[in-house]
């Protein structure tokens, strides 16, 4: 049975503010990391995780940690590095680290939020290299993105795991849920940092292509304000203009 997905976009980070983008993988923000405590506070399903998953950079990483502790330090749930869920410009700020200065600083990026996570339940064995060299099918472009999403939603709907968090970016949110019906050229994006949202799979969704259906469908997006944000904006133009 395909698992029942939380995802979540990472909390605030330092590119996040004034439009910051030259930061090269960027770390939570002191706001990013009380946005990951108001998460960890309020999300009801912790008890239900059985596997936590995170694009491999900084920010995302520190969000799984600081929001999603209580799974990872107490029952030690398995906490995994996907990089096909990495952000999908080729800002500075969505370029992570060569494998072995990202394998060095994992512990203390963990650590930060989840002191007391044992690092052999961490698994690092999809990251490679060139997962952050944004080409092929991690370039940032409409075509690679997407078929990047499409083989993302895939694995994920082979998963073993019934309950399974996703620590992910703004902008690939939309390619990855195949949703674009809150995003808006002019007002902003449809999630803000921290916000998550509990997605299953269609019927008709295989192994060999899958697609994600929001809980609660469209009555979950009745008044839910866009969340203004310039960068996703940016980013998303950026790679649908791209040849």
């Amino acid at each position: 049975m395909a698992p029942i997905l939380y995802l979540v976009r990472h909390g605030e980070g330092e590119h996040n503010l004034n439009n910051s983008h030259h930061f090269r993988d960027a770390h939570l923000t002191d706001t990013g990391k009380d946005q990951c405590r108001d998460l960890r506070d309020t999300f009801p399903y912790h008890d239900d995780i059985s596997l936590i998953l995170a694009s491999p950079l900084r920010r995302t990483i520190q969000t799984a940690a600081h929001a999603f502790h209580l799974a990872l330090k107490k029952r030690q749930v398995p906490f995994a590095l996907v990089p096909k869920a990495q952000e999908i410009s080729k800002q500075a700020c969505d370029i992570g680290q060569d494998c072995d200065v990202l394998k060095a600083e994992i512990p203390q990026l963990i650590a930060s939020g989840a002191a007391g996570f044992d690092q052999a339940n961490l698994d690092t064995s999809l990251l490679e290299d060139g997962w952050n060299s944004k080409k092929g099918i991690y370039a940032p472009t409409s075509e690679a993105v997407r078929s990047r999403a499409a083989e993302l939603r895939t694995w994920l709907w082979k998963l073993p795991h019934k309950h399974v968090v996703l620590v992910t970016h703004g902008a690939f949110l939309h390619y990855l849920t195949e949703d674009w019906s809150l995003y808006d050229r002019q007002r902003g994006t449809a999630y803000r940092n921290c916000e998550y949202r509990q997605f299953t799979f269609t019927d008709e969704s295989t192994e060999s292509e899958a697609h994600l259906l929001e809980v609660g469908g469209n009555s979950t997006k009745i008044g839910r304000p866009l969340g203004v944000d310039a960068q996703v904006l940016q980013e998303i133009e950026e790679v649908e203009g791209a040849k």
